[in-house]
């Protein structure tokens, strides 16, 4: 049985503008609360920037990822729980290419991924725990869309702004956005301010 739950807007273009060029490393002086630290991304350099469209699958069974794969919107994150199986690749080469189509803004998934070459080589921000042969199958069984998810102790609710890079992942719920927000880039701007002195001063550093 699928449980599907209408897509929610909770985000304005503003406020995912702002995060457009903060750094993960920024978010993590401020906050603990929301940090990813236990999947990496299969490309580098990465960027990643979008809100989050959430799937929960029954272990064996992916056929929800379909579904939610219908359902997204450009700007969209698939945020994939595999409900603890670590086994099994629930994401490849063809649903990111589907994924592609649709103008995700990238995939984050706690389980495996097949297809890592192919995958390394696309234009789409990908996250995961490791690399497996085995794949989940096509049963119809059951699976969410919608719903809050969990990876690494992070609550995932739809919605949620999902910010990555080379060093992680950060979820930054609409509550604490502005905040953040705000904190993030007053440090960011000391540090060039910083940045900019040491390579007037020591230029061969920075060839």
């Amino acid at each position: 049985m699928f449980h599907i739950v209408p897509r929610l807007d909770t985000f304005t273009a503003q406020q995912r503008q702002r995060y457009r060029r903060l750094a993960t490393s920024t978010l993590g002086h401020f906050t603990d609360f929301g940090a990813i630290t236990c999947l990496s991304p299969i490309q580098h350099p990465v960027r990643l920037l979008g809100t989050a469209l959430t799937v929960r699958i029954p272990h064996v069974d992916g056929s929800i990822i379909r579904e939610a794969l219908k359902m997204a919107c450009p700007g969209d994150v698939l945020v994939i729980d595999v409900s603890g199986d670590h086994r099994r690749a629930c994401w490849g080469e063809f649903r990111a290419y589907a994924a592609l189509r649709k103008q995700l803004a990238g995939v984050v998934t706690n389980g495996a991924i097949t297809d890592r070459e192919a995958l390394s080589r696309l234009n789409l921000p990908t996250y995961a725990r490791s690399t497996s042969p085995l794949t989940t199958r096509a049963l119809e069984l059951e699976g969410e869309i919608n719903t809050p998810v969990a990876i690494d102790g992070v609550t995932i609710n739809p919605g949620d702004l999902v910010v990555g890079d080379d060093d992680g992942l950060f979820v930054i719920p609409p509550h604490r956005a502005d905040a953040l927000a705000d904190a993030a880039e007053a440090k960011q701007a000391q540090e060039e301010e910083r940045r900019n002195a040491l390579e007037a001063e020591f230029p061969e550093w920075f060839r």
